[in-house]
């Protein structure tokens, strides 16, 4: 008798600081979706965008996720590093707010599928693109441990401007609401 296939996460980690907004991840997976494959470029087609700030030289890569039926009911701005950006900026989600990671010929939503393709690549081509090496390809069992530090450091950093954004109590509140509903 045969086990079952252990799960594997595959998953693109962004380091932020390293994206010089030069815009190669979105033409190659651009040039990777269309029809047919490799014939024409358009940023609108990518899964993955750069966010950019040009006039304070920031830029953030957002993989498009899941889609969802509607917008945020909020949008909240959080102060990172001493620069103000918007939710929306940092959304993966395709909803109807926006046109980011809406495919522009049918109006459907648009999700990073990791360019799976036969045979397979052995990364996603947004991070084969990425000179600065901004972004990079991790495959993990599911159950393998994550880095645990990273993973805090990120939490303390978002806790961090969340809190100085609308204050400790209200941050406390709604963590206190939110394991109420779990």
């Amino acid at each position: 008798m045969r086990s079952a296939a252990a799960k594997i996460v595959k998953e693109i980690r962004i380091e932020v600081d390293k994206c010089t907004g030069c815009r190669a991840c979105e033409t190659v997976c651009s040039a990777f979706h269309a029809k047919p494959r490799y014939s024409s470029t358009n940023p609108a087609r990518s899964r993955i965008r750069v966010v950019a700030d040009e006039i304070n030289d920031e830029y953030v890569p957002v993989q498009a996720g899941n889609y969802t039926l509607s917008g945020c009911e909020g949008r909240h701005f959080y102060q990172l590093d001493g620069k103000q950006y918007s939710e929306c900026s940092f959304c993966r989600a395709a909803c109807p707010a926006r046109d980011y990671f809406i495919e522009p010929d049918s109006g459907l939503p648009l999700k990073c599928d990791m360019c799976e393709d036969e045979p397979p690549l052995a990364q996603p081509l947004c991070v084969t693109a990425c000179l600065p090496g901004c972004l990079t390809y991790q495959v993990r069992p599911a159950d393998a441990p994550v880095d645990e530090a990273r993973e805090q450091q990120a939490l303390a950093k978002a806790l961090e401007s969340l809190a100085g954004q609308h204050g400790i109590e209200a941050v406390i509140e709604k963590l206190k609401r939110f394991e109420k509903a779990r």
